[in-house]
């Protein structure tokens, strides 16, 4: 079933508005990230989803149907929503197979054991259903909260930071095995998440909540390479700044230029030649390429690099495993230098004080009008 979400708005005594006319939908099978700083509102929507708190304003649909709206709520164990918490939850005076079988008191004795078995095969820990929760390592004890979700079919899943009290290797690994579940499931999922990187693996689409509203909604390419705003470029990756002017339709920096076209942000930028601009470009958009010859300048760079490039000073590099990282000093062209960081394949090794010609991707570099201070 989907889930829709219709103009929610919701306020803390505490905080004030923490939802401010929300709308979204997840499709039957879709998944979906609430991605966003702390605060912005994400985990009180999943608990309104789950009818944790009452609705003030707006409306919860399941498959069409109203499962809440203001003064009367549909009770949280008849909605079908299935809700796997940040500290998993589970009962440790329960064993593994215990827990599975509290979210299934409803279901005819016969088929529990059938069911508990089936929800705990799916994650992988069926040889673990007599085990308690204190013997299980923190990721498989999210799998055993995932399978108490799963066990009762609900119509939607919701995951709360699932994944935030685990290490990064562990992290990734669970992770993995989360989505391949799901993806068997073939169930609306929305998963609450601060993690960009988590967000893109985990998503279908993403939903960028910022001071509750929905930032930009989209799927992870379209947020990662044409975010609507400053806010969006950022929160989604690293960015270099570049200080840039408007001339004849095009955006100068000091490493290159990029034809504007279609690149305008939301509102266009302002009209007149001379205005500024700033150019927030990705690390991995920032080409280092061969170093200039003695005699000049190095050659106009061709193809879809933005302008011909500027020298740049190496001030450090760094292997960080999949890819090399490398801190570069360019001359802004008022007297200063502008430090920025480029991403190259690994294998790729640049000496201190070594001189190379850089250059940017007009693809990964985003335009917008200078930050208000």
């Amino acid at each position: 079933m989907s889930i829709a979400f219709q103009d929610i708005r919701h306020s803390y005594p505490e905080r004030g508005e923490v939802l401010r006319g929300l709308s979204l939908a997840a499709k039957p099978g879709e998944i979906v990230c609430l991605l966003g700083p702390s605060g912005c509102g994400k985990t009180t929507l999943l608990r309104l989803a789950a009818g944790l708190e009452p609705l003030q304003a707006g409306r919860i649909s399941l498959g069409g149907e109203t499962i809440a709206e203001p003064g009367r709520e549909v009770p949280p164990e008849a909605r079908g929503v299935g809700f796997v918490f940040q500290d998993y939850a589970l009962f440790p005076h329960l064993t593994v197979e215990d827990n599975v079988a509290f979210g299934l008191r409803f279901v005819p004795r016969g088929q529990r054991k059938w069911r508990i078995m089936d929800a705990l095969a799916r994650v992988g820990l069926e040889a673990y259903a007599k085990a308690w929760p204190h013997m299980l390592s923190g990721g498989q004890q999210q799998r055993v909260a995932l399978a108490r979700a799963l066990a009762p079919r609900p119509a939607v899943l919701l995951l709360d930071e699932a994944f935030a009290s685990l290490d990064a290797r562990l992290r990734e690994q669970v992770r993995d095995d989360t989505l391949h579940v799901l993806q068997e499931a073939g169930i609306a999922t929305l998963i609450v998440t601060h993690d960009a990187e988590e967000a893109m693996f985990m998503a279908d689409r993403i939903a960028l909540m910022n001071e509750g509203r929905i930032e930009q909604l989209g799927t992870p390419a379209d947020l990662y390479l044409g975010p609507a705003s400053r806010f969006v470029a950022t929160f989604l990756g690293e960015v270099n700044r570049l200080p840039a002017r408007l001339h004849a339709g095009r955006a100068e920096t000091p490493i290159g230029t990029i034809d504007l076209g279609n690149r305008l942000p939301p509102g266009g930028l302002p009209g007149e030649d001379g205005a500024a601009l700033e150019v927030l470009l990705r690390p991995e958009g920032l080409r280092v390429l061969e170093a200039p010859t003695p005699d000049g300048p190095p050659a106009p760079l061709a193809g879809h690099l933005a302008g011909c490039g500027a020298v740049a000073e190496v001030e450090a590099c760094r292997l960080l495993g999949a890819t090399t990282l490398v801190h570069l000093a360019v001359p802004d062209g008022q007297g200063g230098l502008l430090h920025l960081h480029a991403r190259l394949p690994p294998g790729i090794w640049l000496s201190r004080g070594e001189k190379v010609s850089v250059a940017m991707d007009a693809e990964r570099a985003f335009v917008f009008p200078p930050e208000a201070p």
